[in-house]
C-alpha cells in the first residue's frame, strides 16, 4: 500500500472572476505532520475547504487512498476519516464537555432518544484517547481556549480520523498551551494519523513539522523538507519579499518620563507595578498568561479599576478611571482582540478610522464630510491600508489591515503614549513586518510606546527595554538585544 494518504492534484478556484487557487497541489503522507503556510489571503482556507468537501473545485481532483473525487462531499470526507478543526472549534458553550464529544455520534447514528449514560461512554472513550483530563460535567463556556480544541480533537477522533487538519490551531494559546498542542499532535502521529497544521508562525512551523507547503497568491510556491527550510527562505515564499529584522534602537530619548506608576496594583491581578516609559521609547511588558499583562494594559487605558498605587503622566498625577480619561490625558490602546473590542467590522473602514476623532471633524453637531474624507484618504495613505475602496466594511480586511485601521484610528489623535496588547496577534508575517516599522517609526517620532506581548522574538526585536511580569509582579527588567528567547521564556517561568 502506497504511503501517500492524500493528494490535492490542480486544484483551481474563483470566487466573482478573482483566482483563489491556480493549479495548487499538495500531498500529505500517512502519520505525518506537514504544515500548510501562506499569508492571509493566500487560499489556504480555500484548499481547506475544497479537501473537507465544503466547496466544488473548478478544476482538479481529490485523491484519498488512491481513490480519485472530481469532487468529495463533506459526508464522503468525514467517511474517509477528514476531519477539520477550525479556529472557533465549533463547540456549543452552553453545553457539557460530554454533550459536545458525544452530539455528533448521536446524530450520525440517528438516534431519537438521548442515552446519557452512552454519551458518557463515548466521552469517556474519547478523551482517554489523547490522556485528556476535564470533568465531562463542566459546562464548555467555562473551559480555557486550549481545553475547548482538545475537545473538538477528542470528537474529531471518535469518526475514525486518519488526517486532522488544524485551521490556524494557536491563534489564541499561550506557549505552555502551544507546547501541550505540539505533545498532542506528535501523540497523533504515533497513533498514525497525518495532521496538516495551517500556520504562518515561523517558529511553529520548524518546531513541528516534517514537511511544508507555502501558498502565495493562490499558487504552491514551496513545497518540500522543513529541515531544508531557514527563516530567510520561509519569508521570503511567504512574502516574496526580503525582509530584514534589525533590533530597535531609540534615535532620542526624552529625558523625563512622559507616563509612570508607583506601587500600582489591581487585587487579585497585579502587585506594585512602578515602571516609566519616555517619549522615542519602545518599552515591552512580557509575562505568561495569567502575569497580569493583560489587567495592566486595561488598567493603563482605564478599562479595569486599580485598588491601589498611582499613574502620572508627564510628572502629574492622572486619575484614569474610564477611557475617555486617557484619552484626555494622551494614552491610546489597542485591544489584544481587535475583531470584538478594536473594531466595528460592518461599518465602512473610513467610519472606523476616525471614530476617535468625530467631534473634533464637527461643527455644531454637524459632520464635516470634506474633512473626514481628507483624514481617512491620509492614513490609508499612511499606513498603506490594502483596500480599493474606504467605503467598504471593514470585515473586508485581512488580519493585518484591520489592524492598521486601529492604529490610524488612534494616531489621527495625535498621542503621547500608545499601549498596544498583543498588536501582530493573528496577522501574517508580512504584516508583522510592517506593523513593526510602524510602532518603531511612532517611537522615533517622539511617541511613548507600551507594547504587551507574549510573542518573545517580538519583544526582542522592538523593545530598548522590556519588563518581565509574574504572578502579578514586575520580576525583571531587561535589555533585550543582550537577551534571547530561551532567557526570556526561563525568566517568565
Amino acid at each position: 500500500m502506497s504511503d501517500t494518504l492524500l493528494k490535492a492534484v490542480d486544484i483551481q478556484m474563483s470566487f466573482a472572476g478573482v483566482h483563489a487557487l491556480k493549479r495548487v497541489t499538495l500531498d500529505i503522507q500517512r502519520g505525518e505532520i506537514h504544515c500548510l503556510a501562506g499569508e492571509n489571503g493566500c487560499g489556504k482556507s480555500t484548499l481547506i475547504k475544497i479537501i473537507s468537501g465544503v466547496y466544488k473545485p473548478d478544476g482538479g481532483h481529490i485523491e484519498f487512498e488512491g481513490k480519485p473525487y472530481g469532487q468529495i462531499t463533506p459526508i464522503e470526507a468525514i467517511a474517509n476519516g477528514i476531519q477539520v478543526i477550525y479556529q472557533d472549534f465549533s463547540v456549543f458553550p452552553n453545553l457539557t464537555v460530554m454533550e459536545n464529544i458525544a452530539f455528533n455520534s448521536e446524530l450520525a447514528d440517528r438516534r431519537v432518544l438521548v442515552n446519557r449514560k452512552r454519551m458518557r461512554a463515548i466521552a469517556e472513550q474519547a478523551v482517554k484517547r489523547i490522556h485528556f483530563e476535564v470533568d465531562l460535567h463542566e459546562r464548555v463556556g467555562n473551559l480555557s481556549v486550549a481545553q475547548k480544541q482538545m475537545i473538538a480533537i477528542s470528537r474529531a477522533l471518535l469518526f475514525n480520523a486518519k488526517f486532522i487538519i488544524m485551521d490556524e490551531p494557536t491563534t489564541a494559546l499561550t506557549k505552555r498551551e502551544v507546547n501541550m498542542l505540539f505533545q498532542m499532535i506528535l501523540e497523533l502521529k504515533k497513533q498514525g494519523i497525518a495532521t496538516l497544521f495551517v500556520s504562518h508562525k515561523l517558529d511553529e512551523v520548524f518546531e513541528i513539522s516534517e514537511r511544508f507547503t507555502i501558498l502565495r497568491g493562490g499558487e504552491t510556491v514551496a513545497t518540500g523538507v522543513t529541515s531544508d527550510l531557514d527563516g530567510r527562505k520561509f519569508t521570503f515564499y511567504m512574502t516574496g519579499r526580503e525582509l530584514e529584522a534589525a533590533p530597535f534602537v531609540p534615535k532620542a530619548l526624552g529625558e523625563e518620563p512622559v507616563l509612570e506608576t508607583t506601587r500600582l496594583s489591581m487585587a487579585g491581578h497585579f502587585e506594585d507595578v512602578s515602571f516609566s516609559v519616555r517619549r522615542g521609547e519602545v518599552l515591552g511588558i512580557t509575562g505568561l498568561l495569567d502575569s497580569g499583562r493583560t489587567e495592566l494594559a486595561l488598567a493603563l487605558f482605564g478599562v479595569r479599576k486599580t485598588t491601589g498605587g498611582e499613574i502620572r503622566v508627564k510628572g502629574k498625577p492622572a486619575a484614569i478611571n474610564s477611557p475617555a480619561d486617557a484619552i484626555r490625558h494622551g494614552i491610546g490602546y489597542v485591544p489584544e482582540d481587535r475583531l470584538s473590542e478594536g473594531l466595528f467590522l460592518p461599518r465602512p473602514i473610513g467610519d472606523n478610522v476616525v471614530i476617535a476623532e468625530i467631534d473634533n471633524l464637527a461643527s455644531h453637531g454637524v459632520l464635516d464630510r470634506a474633512a473626514k474624507r481628507r483624514e481617512v484618504e491620509r492614513w490609508v495613505r499612511e499606513l498603506a491600508i490594502a483596500t480599493p475602496d474606504p467605503d467598504n466594511a471593514c470585515q473586508t480586511l485581512s488580519g493585518g489591515n484591520q489592524q492598521r485601521v486601529v492604529l490610524a484610528k488612534w494616531l489621527a489623535l495625535s498621542l503621547d503614549v500608545l499601549v498596544l496588547n498583543g498588536p501582530t496577534m493573528g496577522v501574517d508575517i508580512g504584516s508583522k513586518h510592517d506593523i513593526h516599522r510602524i510602532l518603531q517609526g511612532l517611537a522615533d517620532s517622539g511617541m511613548a510606546v507600551i507594547l504587551i506581548s507574549d510573542d518573545l522574538p517580538e519583544v526582542i526585536a522592538n523593545c530598548s527595554r522590556a519588563l518581565i511580569l509574574r504572578d502579578g509582579r514586575l520580576a525583571h527588567e531587561i535589555n533585550p538585544r543582550e537577551s534571547d528567547v530561551r532567557t526570556l521564556s526561563e525568566l517568565m517561568m
